[in-house]
């Protein structure tokens, strides 16, 4: 009997088990939204750095903080540990783009949500979220940087890099000088390059063609880490 009594023990008993319905739905909308959220960061995000490394993280990040709330919404003593266990923990991965930050810290705020159980009240927001996402980048210009880095590589002895910037200047709302450098073979000039309104790097760079054939253009947006 008394054997019966501790193997009882081991599981829940009929007011748990009628939790554990309502909490596996609540997962399973829980991870449905994170792979809705992942969707929309692979096709509607800006972001230049791997978006399926990041995508691929998100349903795993939101199923993991529903486990932890779960787990801990019932007892005060495993949420302060909890507060303890995280105020060691040091994250040394590097966030180079704010938009990666704003879907992490979504998919993180969908697993507290279900996990806690406001079901209807996070789908409804977290949907609201997604639809002004959806509208708001379908407003942006694509393709289109208000700042460049431009890398100039010339050969000829006789093209001064004042020449250069006096071909250009007129195409540009503001030219600043990064890096200039003399070799034997070749001269480098790197640029910060704001270009005027409707300007078309194609006529930037036939610009400093007509200066030296052999010269030779790169751009590539300023904002973004290489």
């Amino acid at each position: 009997m008394d054997k019966l009594e501790s193997i009882a023990t081991l599981f829940p008993n009929s007011s748990d088990q009628l939790e554990l319905i309502p909490t596996s739905f609540s997962f399973v909308l829980c991870v449905a939204m994170a792979f809705i959220v992942r969707d929309f960061y692979i096709r509607r995000s800006f972001s230049l750095t791997g978006k399926n490394h990041i995508g691929a993280v998100l349903p795993v990040l939101s199923a993991v903080i529903f486990l932890v709330i779960v787990v801990v919404k019932s007892s005060l003593a495993l949420s302060l540990g909890l507060v303890g266990a995280l105020s060691i923990v040091r994250f040394r991965t590097p966030i180079k783009e704010p938009e990666e930050l704003v879907y992490l810290f979504l998919a993180i705020a969908i697993g507290i949500g279900y996990g806690a159980g406001q079901v209807l009240i996070t789908t409804l927001f977290t949907l609201a979220i997604l639809v002004v996402v959806y509208f708001w980048l379908s407003n942006r210009k694509v393709g289109q940087a208000d700042e460049y880095n431009m890398v100039i590589n010339w050969k000829s002895a006789d093209i001064e890099f004042s020449q250069i910037l006096d071909a250009i200047k007129d195409r540009t709302k503001s030219l600043k000088v990064v890096r200039l450098d003399y070799t034997a073979d070749a001269n480098t000039a790197v640029l910060l390059v704001a270009l005027n309104d409707n300007e078309k790097l194609d006529n930037v760079m036939k610009l400093v063609r007509e200066e030296d054939k052999s010269a030779t253009c790169s751009f590539f947006e300023a904002k973004t880490n290489w």
